[in-house]
């Protein structure tokens, strides 16, 4: 099962304030539920209630430290393993952690793939960021960049980085 992230993130990595986007790009929310649609989606708890409701048309897991927290229409888990595993269930090939911060900041060692719109301007009043990304382990495969127009206020970047796997693994792997 491939693990992706999906993020839309300034040059500085900033993705929210007070639970909340810091832009409206119609095509980054096309994007991202064209890449989404059938599948697993994990998500943390305020990530949820900043949508108001689960995402139609996918399985949505919640992930939260609160244990009684329930919420209808969601699989709720209380650690990362346990998110991985009920998306597992879904016996599907690809499944797509896409946020909070925090919950970014949980996954991005054990993911295979993130999926970035990189949005060319910097927030600095933002209080969640997206994790800087080691360029020894990610690989960009991929980059489709779009100009600001009348329904996009910023330039962005649809971008796909993959993670890199040493040779060590590679030669492990082989055998």
């Amino acid at each position: 099962m491939i693990v992706s992230m999906i993020v839309a993130a300034a040059e500085n990595n900033a993705i929210g304030k007070n639970n909340e986007m810091l832009w409206k790009l119609p095509n980054d929310f096309r994007y991202f539920k064209n890449m989404t649609w059938g599948l697993p989606v994990i998500m943390g708890r305020k990530t949820l209630e900043s949508l108001g409701k689960p995402l139609n048309g996918r399985l949505n897991i919640v992930l939260t430290r609160k244990g009684d927290w329930r919420a209808d229409g969601v699989v709720v888990a209380n650690t990362l393993e346990e998110a991985f595993a009920k998306a597992a269930e879904a016996n599907c090939k690809e499944i797509f952690v896409i946020g909070g911060a925090e919950i970014y900041n949980q996954a991005i060692s054990k993911a295979d793939k993130i999926l970035l719109t990189r949005v060319k301007a910097n927030f600095d009043d933002a209080d969640a960021y997206f994790p800087e990304m080691d360029p020894e382990e990610w690989k960009l495969v991929s980059s489709l960049p779009f100009k600001a127009d009348e329904k996009h206020k910023y330039d962005y970047e649809f971008e796909v980085f993959e993670k890199v796997k040493s040779e060590k693994f590679r030669v492990e792997s082989e055998n």
